[in-house]
């Protein structure tokens, strides 16, 4: 069962700025991960289901962040079904990300009242996700659907709709500044932040001020 009520995850999204995305097979790397983003001010925290048997070491995560993490909200990402919905809910994320928009995700999702992010490509993708009870919406690839011109052409006539682009977000000064004067409401980053040089080298602490960096810049649009 979530530890989160779905408005505090909105909050705390919001107020973070930054979500990690992130996903490895081994426990240990995964537990270091977590810990150094969550080091660097973190809040927000999406595993991601693409590896065998990811349910099962996404449970394990989610007890340890509880003891290890306090206040971390761990969330499921790359959820396509309703089924693996349910099976996240049940071993408790506290929301669910998807690249897609599937709604019968959103009748599961909204039964438990469980944050569910879909991911959209246009706007009428993007209204219709909304008329399905989504707070906030996933662009994806955020840099290939058109980038922060996209968000600003979607906040024009939509003002009410909360974005988060994934893919293509840069953890920098320039790139972020440019997301978040678009109007994001955050930013989903996966291997730009926790880079793969950074896993091969056990570099946690690169990782830790690598991701303060970024959490720096998102909170000079959203302070806490």
């Amino acid at each position: 069962m979530a530890r989160f009520t779905r408005i505090d995850v909105i909050i705390k999204m919001r107020e973070a700025g930054i979500v990690p995305i992130f996903y490895h097979k081994d426990p240990g790397i995964c537990r270091n991960v977590i810990k150094a983003c969550y080091d660097g001010g973190i809040k927000v925290f999406e595993f991601t289901n693409r590896g065998d048997y990811a349910h099962e070491l996404f449970s394990d995560l989610n007890k340890w962040a509880e003891k290890e993490t306090p206040g971390l909200v761990m969330g499921a990402g790359s959820i396509v079904d309703e089924g693996t919905t349910s099976l996240y809910i049940q071993l408790g994320a506290n929301f669910i990300v998807s690249p897609i928009l599937n709604p019968e995700m959103a009748k599961v999702s909204n039964r438990r009242k469980i944050l569910w992010i879909p991911g959209c490509g246009t706007i009428s993708e993007i209204n219709y996700a909304e008329e399905l009870g989504a707070e906030i919406v996933k662009i994806f690839p955020g840099s290939s659907v058109g980038g922060p011109d996209f968000v600003r052409s979607i906040k024009g006539p939509c003002p009410w709709t909360s974005i988060m682009p994934t893919g293509g977000v840069e953890p920098t000064l320039e790139n972020l500044t440019e997301w978040f004067n678009a109007g994001v409401t955050c930013v989903g980053i996966g291997s730009n932040l926790i880079t793969k040089e950074h896993i091969v080298k056990k570099n946690w602490t690169g990782i830790t001020k690598r991701v303060t960096a970024a959490v720096k810049v998102a909170r000079m649009f959203h302070v806490d």
